[in-house]
């Protein structure tokens, strides 16, 4: 019987996860020194090495069945932009991806715990583990967004992997969301509709609304009602069916649906590497250290 001491002190010997190390002592009856030999071998002990440095590139994939009832997006993240165009890195995201969208993880601990659609005798963790070692470089599947839809789910994917969105609608076609998708892409929405927006956020922006008019001279009473024609603008910004059509300006995104008689329920946007602290690093160091 392994015990938990024993996965603990291979783990800060050798940076690798618990399962791991609980994996090979078992397969090494509790040996410490063959179970960090099988670690090397397997070059789970070089990935796990890798996996302190920061991974804020890598490529965001879309995958939409072949009936367009259900759609995923992922961000699989590597620490350069020349992983992303390495051909085993995108069919490992490409497998993710459809993985989502097939067996429906809850988040991305059960996804890494499913056996790959890839490798079907390894998990996603496995598999992962393994891209890790070969390419050389710490990865890490980072989130995904997985819809569903009676009418269809539409996907698209800009600047070769830098941001992907799903749309689902209904009573609409491709051409329409597809239009719909490259809005996403390019305006940012981050709600569906006014009643999607948390009231809390709408307070806050109405008192910063407030307060500006109040610094401008404003009395109190003119200000709230220069609130009331302002927060309009507000919405526009973040709420997909009050943004302006980047095609047609003149048109809202609700009356383009409506001119359709197609219905937005849900959309998905995820641009690679958002949110991450990106460490600064000199560019032609860079370079020397990929050629070296």
């Amino acid at each position: 019987m392994i015990s938990a001491s024993q996965v603990k002190e291979l783990r800060e010997k050798t940076g690798a996860g618990m399962m791991d190390c609980k994996k090979v002592l078992t397969e090494t009856d509790g040996d410490m020194e063959k179970a960090m030999e099988l670690l090397r071998e397997r070059g789970i002990t070089k990935a796990a090495k890798k996996s302190e440095r920061i991974a804020a590139e890598g490529l965001v994939e879309c995958y939409v069945t072949e009936d367009q009832k259900v759609g995923a997006v992922v961000e699989v993240n590597a620490e350069t932009d020349f992983v992303a165009k390495n051909e085993e890195f995108k069919t490992f995201v490409a497998s993710v991806a459809k993985q989502v969208a097939m067996n429906n993880p809850k988040d991305v601990e059960e996804l890494l715990n499913q056996k790959s659609i890839l490798e079907p005798d390894k998990t996603v963790s496995e598999v992962l583990t393994s891209k890790i070692a070969t390419i050389g470089e710490n990865m890490h599947i980072r989130r995904f967004v997985r819809l569903t839809s009676d009418g269809l789910v539409e996907k698209y994917i800009h600047g070769e992997g830098k941001i992907g969105v799903l749309v689902a609608m209904e009573n609409g076609d491709s051409a329409l969301a597809k239009d719909v998708c490259m809005q996403i892409a390019a305006a940012r929405p981050e709600y569906l509709d006014r009643a999607s927006v948390p009231a809390e956020k709408v307070e806050k922006e109405m008192e910063i609304l407030k307060a500006q008019a109040m610094n401008e001279g404003k009395p109190e009473q003119i200000a709230e009602k220069m609130v009331q024609g302002r927060i309009g603008k507000f919405y526009s910004e973040i709420c997909l069916l009050e943004q302006e059509f980047v095609k047609d300006p003149d048109m809202k995104i609700s009356k383009l649906l409506e001119s359709k008689g197609a219905t937005v329920t849900a959309f998905a946007r995820l641009e690679k590497g958002e949110g991450i602290e990106k460490k600064e690093e000199n560019f032609a160091e860079e370079v020397m250290k990929q050629i070296k």
